[in-house]
């Protein structure tokens, strides 16, 4: 399995950045978890190949990208992109994003192939099958409703939480996986701020540790991701001093082989 976090900050000379400020997984440049800066990140092969996005939850960091990767595409798709995702993240994106006010209603619209835009929908503690992908999606402690998933192939199980604070049901999903052999989890905060962390449902290095003690992590490589841009730095030195066993932070833009 091809796991790889798509970059959405640059540096001044167009080098990427690894703050991070929008959200996309894509799993063998095929599926895309979130989509952030899905259509900005992603490179020519991906935009090709990627026909399924799986959204987590309805946050514009999660999703800032999707309109785009579909106007991009509007023309020459062969085929509807697929968007899975709950039922009220889809009421909410045909609301609020594609409404006609903010941008067009794809799946109103069709191109000389057919529809453009087919909406997927999910539920949680389902297993759904994309391509090879099996996936699960688990509610966790975010906007409501908000998924972490379980995704397995050929044998090869990863766990992604999402953005989430304190959640048992994505620990005991996880847990529940033969040999998950990674875990990319969020961390957005810095312990200064877990009065504002608890308040937006976020960890800190410290809840993330208490998180981290319901799961058996020493089979497992748990990849920290979603840090906020603004405490990047600090944030990696507090977990670094908590000498979590098998902690790395996620890098942005590699492509791991998992």
């Amino acid at each position: 399995m091809r796991v790889q976090i798509l970059p959405s900050s640059f540096s001044g000379d167009a080098d990427v950045s690894q703050q991070q400020r929008l959200t996309t997984f894509v799993v063998n440049d095929a599926v895309a978890f979130d989509a952030g800066s899905l259509a900005f990140g992603c490179d020519d092969r991906q935009r090709s190949s990627v026909r399924d996005i799986v959204i987590s939850h309805t946050h514009l960091d999660h999703i800032a990208g999707l309109p785009i990767f579909i106007d991009d595409l509007f023309a020459t798709v062969e085929g509807p992109i697929r968007v899975h995702a709950a039922r009220e993240m889809i009421d909410v994106l045909e609301e609020h994003v594609f409404n006609w006010k903010v941008y067009p209603r794809f799946s109103e619209l069709s191109n000389k192939n057919g529809k453009v835009l087919e909406y997927v929908e999910y539920e949680f503690g389902r297993t759904f099958k994309i391509g090879t992908l099996l996936t699960t999606a688990i509610e966790v402690d975010h906007l409501p409703p908000s998924a972490g998933f379980i995704v397995s192939d050929s044998g090869t199980a990863i766990g992604i939480s999402g953005d989430t604070s304190q959640t048992d049901e994505f620990w005991t999903a996880v847990s529940a996986v033969e040999g998950p052999a990674a875990i990319f989890v969020e961390c957005a905060f810095p312990d200064e701020f877990s009065e504002l962390a608890k308040v937006s449902h976020h960890l800190t290095p410290r809840s993330l540790a208490a998180e981290l003690s319901k799961f058996d992590t020493r089979h497992s490589t748990v990849y920290v991701s979603n840090i906020k841009a603004m405490y990047r730095q600090t944030v990696i030195e507090e977990l670094m001093a908590l000498g979590i066993k098998n902690l790395k932070i996620a890098e942005i833009g590699k492509v791991y082989e998992i």
